[in-house]
Parts: C-alpha cells; sequence; structure tokens
C-alpha cells in the first residue's frame, strides 16, 4: 500500500509556519500548533530528552527533521513507513538547499514561491514523486533569491587559503555574471569524533563517524575520478589490506552514492562516477580504529568544602 502524507509543513524554531501545504485535508489545520507544543513542552511530560522524530498525538503521526534552524515536518493518519518519509523530508531539505544556495529562514521567506514550486513537483497528493535536483530543473521556472549565509567571527585557526564558504552556496541555477557557469566540484570531508577518556585522560573507547561530502556543478554531469588513499582497507568488503603499504586506514563499513562504480576501486581505490547536480553525499563511513585525537580532556574533582568543584582541561596533542 501506498504511503500518504496528508500534511507537510516548515517551521522556525519559534514556531513560526514558513511553508505550509495540505494535501488530504484529513488532518485538522490546528496540527501545526499540536506538534510545536509538543515538541517543546515534551521534557515536562516525564521523560526529560528532546522530542524523538516520530511521535503520534490523537491518531495523527508527526515526523519531522531539524536542518539549519528549521524544522521539516509531515503528518499522516495512515500507518506508513516512517524510514521512507523521515527520507524525502531529508532529500526535500537537500533540493531546497540546491535551488536557494543556502538554507535559512530568510532564504525560505525570499524564496517560497520556488519552494512551493518545488514541493508542488517533489509531492503529489501525499505521495513521493521525483526528488533529484537534476531532474527538477526541467520543472521549474522560478529564479532563486540570493541569500548570504551569515559569517561567523574570525578564527584563530582559519587559513587564509581556504576557500571561501559562499563558493558552495550557490544555487544550481545560478550563473556567473558573464553569463557563464563555472565548471567546480567541491568535496568536503566531515568527521564526528566520539572519544572516551579516564581520569588520566588516556582513551577507553573512541569511534570515527565521517562522510566524503561533495557538491557538483558542472554542465553536463561528465563522469569524475575520486581517488582515495591506496592504504584504505574495508572490513565490511573484504579488504583487509591496503594497496600502499603503509600504516594504512581501516574502516570497519562503509556505504556509497549509487552512482558510484567500483571497476577500479579493488584495483587503485578509484571511484568513478557520474555526479548528478547539487550536494550529495558520495561515501559514509566508520572506524572504532585506535587512532590520536586531537585533544585530550584532564578531569580534576575536588569535593571539599561541601560543594562539588569539576575542573576540564583540554590539551591540544602535538600534530607531527
Amino acid at each position: 500500500m501506498a504511503s500518504f502524507i496528508s500534511q507537510l509543513f516548515i517551521l522556525s524554531l519559534r514556531g513560526d509556519t514558513i511553508i505550509s501545504r495540505d494535501y488530504r485535508h484529513d488532518v485538522p489545520k490546528a496540527s501545526m500548533e499540536v506538534f510545536f507544543r509538543k515538541l517543546k513542552f515534551w521534557s515536562e511530560d516525564g521523560s526529560g530528552e528532546e522530542a524523538p522524530p516520530i511521535f503520534i498525538v490523537d491518531g495523527v503521526s508527526y515526523l519531522h527533521v531539524k536542518a539549519a534552524g528549521l524544522l521539516v515536518v509531515a503528518t499522516s493518519r495512515q500507518n506508513l513507513c516512517p524510514s521512507l518519509v523521515l527520507e524525502l523530508l531529508q532529500r526535500i531539505v537537500r533540493v531546497v538547499k540546491d535551488y536557494c544556495g543556502v538554507l535559512n529562514e530568510d532564504a525560505l521567506r525570499k524564496n517560497f514561491v520556488l519552494v512551493y514550486e518545488l514541493l508542488d513537483e517533489m509531492v503529489d497528493f501525499g505521495l513521493a514523486q521525483g526528488t533529484s535536483t537534476e531532474a527538477l530543473k526541467q520543472y521549474v521556472f522560478n529564479e532563486p533569491v540570493l541569500v548570504e549565509q551569515p559569517q561567523p567571527g574570525s578564527s584563530l585557526f582559519q587559513s587564509s587559503k581556504r576557500m571561501s564558504s559562499t563558493a558552495v552556496q550557490k544555487s544550481v541555477l545560478q550563473n556567473e555574471q558573464s553569463g557563464k557557469r563555472r565548471e567546480e566540484v567541491f568535496v568536503d570531508v566531515i568527521e564526528k569524533l566520539s572519544v572516551t577518556f579516564n581520569s588520566n585522560g588516556y582513551i577507553l573507547t573512541s569511534e570515527i563517524d565521517g562522510t566524503i561530502q561533495m557538491k557538483s556543478y558542472l554542465t553536463g554531469n561528465p563522469p569524475i575520478k575520486v581517488a582515495l588513499s591506496e592504504d584504505l582497507s574495508i572490513a565490511n568488503m573484504d579488504m583487509g589490506y591496503g594497496l600502499g603499504g603503509g600504516v594504512g586506514v581501516h574502516l570497519d563499513d562503509c556505504n556509497f552514492h549509487e552512482a558510484v562504480k567500483f571497476e577500479e576501486f579493488q584495483s587503485d581505490r578509484t571511484l568513478t562516477l557520474t555526479p548528478p547536480e547539487g550536494e550529495f553525499a558520495l561515501m559514509n563511513y566508520r572506524t572504532t580504529r585506535e587512532f590520536k585525537p586531537p585533544f585530550r580532556i584532564y578531569p580534576t574533582i575536588d569535593d571539599s568544602g561541601g560543594k562539588v568543584e569539576v575542573l576540564l582541561k583540554l590539551r591540544a596533542s602535538r600534530v607531527i
């Protein structure tokens, strides 16, 4: 049975409605207020935690994702597949960001006509349609209103050689002032480190969850090759040893974008793909092998004098 969503709306963290679509008219219009009230006061219900991405109120399922200070929400009265709806919401976030250049409240308000046009093409009567950035271009006719992403303060670690962050904040519809498109591909490696230290600063457990994120502005989607380390070994792909004979990079598991071809990966760790337009995750990976963290934490606890004081010292690791 097909999974229908009844409503789709985007709220700010203050609860203001920015975008709203009612597809099946079987859920009360006050559902947005019900959702935000439940989300805001979830901790008062005795759970003590943030609201989960899926919950049910009065027979209505609420599914949401958070992105860039926004809440993207879908509702339904059907017993639908939650993973499918959450994936749809994530893809809507990605497509809107590709077309608007940046994703924030100001960009949505200035491009609401474009966003509604995208939603009408991606969801029809509550059913998911095409969510490909490239495929939607032939059906979208509104031009984006460019909005600059607010820049954080200067950092001591910021390098003058680093590419400006505005370079990857262009819309896929945007051309240069000369009328020509710049043929560019941007690659980001984003890693989340989870490390547990003991009282002496030694590592007890460690884990890295990483993503190789790409954003393509290439005309015609030509095939490209991405070379990884020759010393890469992946446990779940039956690759026990790297090719370079060095220390090696060991991954417990990983997955790749559906456009990736593996003809040359076994021989020289090269990925061949035809990149879709817009932003996408080329590779997700995880490792629990030992690694040298960029810093260590040394806690000191003093419980004298009838009170407890906890002092945390953060020391950067020496990079050789």
